[in-house]
């Protein structure tokens, strides 16, 4: 087994509240691993840690065996670290082939001054990153939106739009933030196919997702949390038998978990 991320004791808190408590977790270099736990169990913060929007108050993380847990989040991205968020976050007033090129900027050569002067070096990166991002489109499933600005493309495109542009940063590591929300049933079963040809590609996947058709239709381990501590891990039908994750996540009985 490879893995490609480690944390260990990872923990944050915020004032008197501990969101993620020493929280040590694999995951296998080429796998699909889902994170998930009631809402306010910490799997946001968690993702948070990860990408170093926020520093830990303790524990380290490891990717690809190397220390990341003080990098800036431009770094880890450089690493190849790549996420999607919880609430939509692209440029709404931009095409979807624009939002798609900027992250594919991660990776520019061109300095100002050649962009600035168009120079033929510029140009010619400017027209690779344009066929890189409409593949990343079609890729997705929006082939033939690629002019369509963000804000007017349906929620779910937007979605999809948001994993297209994690996708451009060339990522050996994709965290998925609730991809599946506000998706109806056909959407969501599209976006498993998706997740599965991503993850087929050499992209390793971590997922938060509630929807447990997704969770378990896809992930090959999953891991649960509750209030920032880990209570569960191993595959879709040992977790869904697991007596701490009936009570504290499911809530609703084994026959209904």
């Amino acid at each position: 087994m490879s893995l490609l991320l480690e944390t260990k004791r990872l923990t944050k808190k915020f004032g008197g509240l501990t969101a993620v408590n020493r929280v040590d977790l694999s995951v296998e270099e080429g796998k699909i691993t889902a994170l998930i736990g009631p809402n306010g169990s910490g799997k946001t913060t968690y993702f948070n840690l990860l990408t170093g929007i926020y520093p830990p108050n303790e524990g380290e993380v490891l990717f690809n065996r190397e220390n990341v847990t003080a990098l800036k989040p431009s770094q880890i991205a450089r690493k190849g670290i790549s996420r999607t968020f919880q609430n939509i976050q692209l440029f709404q007033k931009l095409t979807a082939l624009e939002n798609v090129m900027i992250a594919e900027d991660l990776h520019c050569q061109s300095n100002v001054f050649g962009v600035y002067l168009r120079t033929r070096g510029a140009l010619k990166e400017e027209r690779e990153l344009s066929e890189a991002a409409a593949s990343l489109l079609g890729l997705v499933g929006l082939k033939g939106m690629e002019e369509q600005e963000a804000r007017n493309l349906p929620y779910g495109a937007q979605r999809l739009l948001e994993i297209a542009r994690a996708l451009a940063t060339r990522p050996k590591l994709l965290l998925l933030d609730e991809p599946a929300a506000g998706m109806n049933t056909s959407e969501s079963a599209d976006l498993m196919l998706l997740i599965r040809k991503i993850r087929d590609q050499g992209v390793t996947i971590l997922l938060v997702e509630h929807d447990m058709r997704v969770v378990m239709g896809i992930s090959e381990r999953v891991v649960v949390l509750n209030f920032g501590q880990k209570i569960a891990e191993g595959s879709p039908a040992e977790v869904q038998k697991d007596a701490q994750v009936i009570q504290a996540y499911l809530g609703r009985g084994k026959k209904h978990a």
